[in-house]
């Protein structure tokens, strides 16, 4: 990075604190901390509710995914629209209703203290573990790529969200979020514009689109049965549904959103304005990534994308086989640019892509030999090693601030949804007798509690495997069951506390034992944890708890 672009980054996230911290510096009570103010407009809370969802893992993997596997994933979101008008229809209305701070309020006033305890306890260990996840992902991979020390890189992301969260609670995340999405959008479409230009003179864009197809990277709909398929039409559409009513429907990070809306209407329009666009983004960013595999079809590409993996492997004894499967490997991409560029034939071209995916196999397994903890999946490592690499300076800067401003705005709605869930519903709703005050300074102290637990979470986090591959599947291991209690809470009225509390406790330990059994794919564990709520509140409500009252 030069100068110009370590000016650009520094300066926007500057900016990005100092706007947030300026325009809500001293909130006088708890409802401005945590709903602010309830001013918030329709355009505010929608592009709140993107930023939320749009972490820095989004624009470090989303394109490394579309390299690989093609447009596929796109199919993960196509439940979440249906899920937006359902949200709008009900859940909206009776939250603003009964006033409430965080969704769990409204169970106790359905069913009892326990039901909303333990719903509020499983937010916090999913949404607890996220936030650190949500630090050390891009952390973990700008560390590596540009050479930072992981944990200094944790500390200063950490630190700049908690500064901002801690002052100026839920309207600081707020209005920082439309900054840092302007940024993002800002950043990416220059991106793609800078990829299409980067192309050889003979290659238009209907020529990229060819290759793409023919590399059978842009096939994003599977309509196959195939329950271990992670992503399919079926699963995008009733796994994600269910995944989608849940995340925007019951987990705080999200609800604390349009709760801030300034009246029902202006969180409904906001909610349907992320439905409406949130599908088109992510299309728009897998597209990115299979234009990137367009260009380094005309550029040599790194065996492995992961830098630390290669100069691991370099530095030992493997170092003369690695290097000879490199040249190999210099020598298939040569040629499948050459017949790219002279009309070469389509079954020519797949021999030479096959060879090159063997090539790169192989050298995952001399990487994984090596070293077993070396990540040798280097997808999320390809489009910054793109940006690096083939971007122009000053470009670059924007699109670090990009992932950085994408990192902030995740992890400022979590904590701001944990505090927010930790003061209402277990400290307030257990010490009811004390100040406005009291609770503004409760709900400051566990915002600055949580930021450090997520950046100790993530300073440590090489202690753990896999982490980044996990972010999609932790919500699906706990938001179905949350999901079902909602459900029940929402549409039945004949269930009451003990049978949801009890189908929720014996739903939430099948559905981690069947992530353990590791047969289905993610997704389904969002219906699977949802309909065994609900279908056991409804049988045990009917079999044992028929004549007893909560």
């Amino acid at each position: 990075m030069q100068t110009l672009d370590w000016a650009i980054l520094i300066g926007t996230l500057i900016f990005i604190v100092f706007y947030g911290i300026w325009k809500n510096k001293n909130p006088k009570n708890i409802n401005e901390y945590l709903k602010a103010g309830n001013q918030s407009r329709w355009w505010t809370v929608g592009l709140s509710v993107m930023a939320t969802q749009a972490s820095a893992i989004t624009f470090l993997s989303t394109p490394g995914q579309a390299f690989n596997d093609g447009m596929g994933f796109i199919q993960f979101y196509f439940g979440l629209p249906f899920a937006m008008v359902i949200i709008c229809l009900f859940f909206i209305p009776i939250y603003h209703r009964l006033k409430i701070y965080t969704a769990y309020e409204f169970l106790e006033n359905r069913f009892d203290k326990r039901v909303r305890t333990l719903t509020a306890i499983l937010f916090l260990i999913q949404r607890g573990l996220a936030a650190g996840i949500t630090i050390y992902a891009p952390a973990i991979i700008l560390s590596i790529v540009l050479d930072w020390n992981l944990r200094i890189t944790c500390l200063l992301v950490g630190a700049l969200v908690i500064f901002y969260t801690f002052i100026g609670g839920t309207r600081a995340v707020n209005v920082t979020q439309k900054q840092q999405m302007f940024i993002i959008f800002l950043g990416m479409f220059i991106t793609f514009y800078f990829i299409i230009v980067s192309f050889p003179n003979q290659v238009s864009f209907l020529d990229a689109l060819t290759i793409a197809g023919k590399a059978g990277k842009l096939n994003f709909l599977d309509f196959s049965f195939n329950l271990k398929s992670r992503y399919t039409f079926w699963s995008g559409i009733t796994g994600g549904l269910f995944l989608s009513l849940s995340y925007f429907g019951t987990d705080q990070s999200q609800v604390q959103r349009y709760l801030s809306g300034k009246s029902v209407r202006e969180s409904q329009i906001g909610l349907i304005m992320n439905g409406f666009l949130k599908v088109p983004m992510q299309f728009f960013i897998l597209f990115t990534g299979v234009m990137v595999f367009v260009f380094y079809q005309f550029e040599l590409a790194p065996l492995n994308f992961n830098p630390k993996a290669v100069s691991a492997v370099k530095e030992s004894n493997q170092s003369n086989k690695f290097l000879k499967l490199e040249n190999e490997n210099i020598d298939t991409q040569k040629q499948i640019r050459y017949l790219l560029l002279n009309n070469g034939s389509s079954e020519e071209i797949d021999l030479l892509r096959k060879k090159e995916l063997k090539q790169r196999d192989i050298a995952k397994n001399i990487i994984n030999k090596l070293d077993s903890k070396q990540e040798v999946n280097d997808k999320d490592y390809i489009f910054i090693s793109f940006i690096l690499y083939f971007l122009p300076v000053g470009l670059i800067g924007l699109l670090i601030a990009v992932i950085l401003s994408a990192s902030m705005s995740s992890t400022a709605s979590e904590l701001n949804a944990l505090a927010a869930t930790c003061t209402i519903d277990l400290y307030k709703r257990n010490y009811r007798n004390k100040t406005e005050k009291t609770y503004l300074e409760a709900s400051k102290m566990f915002t600055l509690l949580w930021g450090s637990i997520a950046i100790l979470f993530a300073c440590f986090g090489n202690l753990f495997e896999n982490l980044i591959q996990l972010i999609n599947i932790i919500g699906s291991i706990f938001y179905g069951t949350i999901l079902g209690i909602f459900l029940i809470g929402i549409f039945n009225s004949s269930v009451k506390g003990k049978a949801i509390f009890w189908a929720a406790i014996i739903s939430e330990i099948f559905v981690i034992a069947l992530f353990a059994w590791d047969k289905i794919g993610f997704l389904w564990l969002n219906l699977i944890g949802a309909l065994a709520t609900v279908f056991l509140s409804l049988f045990l409500q009917n079999i044992f708890f028929s004549e007893s009252e909560d």
